[in-house]
C-alpha cells in the first residue's frame, strides 16, 4: 500500500533543500514513504521526518534527514535542533529541524555533503572532488 504524500512543493525549506541536494553529481529526487528523498543512487537526504517519543510519533515536517558518521553523532545529539528520527535513526541518520532556529544553509550544505560522501559510489565522490 503506498504512503500518503506528506509534503507540498511550497513547504518551508524544501526548495532550498532541493537546490542543495540536486547539486551533487548524478543526484535525483523521488518520493518514498510519502516524502522527497534524494539519491545517488542510494538515499543521502530526506525532507521531513518523525521522532518516536513515549510511544507516540512526533512529526518534524520541515526537517532534513542526513546520514552521519558515528564520530559526528555525539556532537549533533547535543544540539537541540537535531533529533533521532524514527526508523532511520538506527541506521545512522539524524534529523535537523529547520524550524528550530534560523537556518544556516551553508551548514545544511555541509551536512548534505557529508551524508552524500557516506553513501555515494567512489566514482561520484571523485566527480564531486573534481569540481
Amino acid at each position: 500500500m503506498p504512503h500518503r504524500v506528506m509534503f507540498s512543493d511550497d513547504d518551508f525549506g524544501l526548495a532550498d533543500v532541493r537546490t542543495i541536494a540536486l547539486s551533487f553529481p548524478e543526484a535525483f529526487e523521488k518520493v518514498s514513504w510519502g516524502r522527497p528523498v534524494f539519491c545517488a543512487p542510494k538515499i543521502f537526504a530526506m525532507f521531513g521526518g518523525n521522532l518516536k517519543r513515549d510511544g507516540e510519533m512526533v512529526a518534524y515536517p520541515f526537517s532534513i534527514l542526513i546520514k552521519v558518521d558515528e564520530s559526528d553523532r555525539r556532537a549533533l545529539e547535543q544540539d537541540t535542533r537535531f533529533y533521532y528520527p524514527a526508523y532511520m535513526g538506527p541506521s545512522g541518520w539524524m534529523g535537523l529541524d529547520l524550524k528550530a532556529a534560523k537556518v544556516d544553509w551553508d551548514e545544511v550544505k555541509e551536512l548534505v555533503d557529508a551524508s552524500y560522501r557516506l553513501v555515494a559510489p567512489k566514482k561520484l565522490i571523485k566527480l564531486l572532488d573534481e569540481r
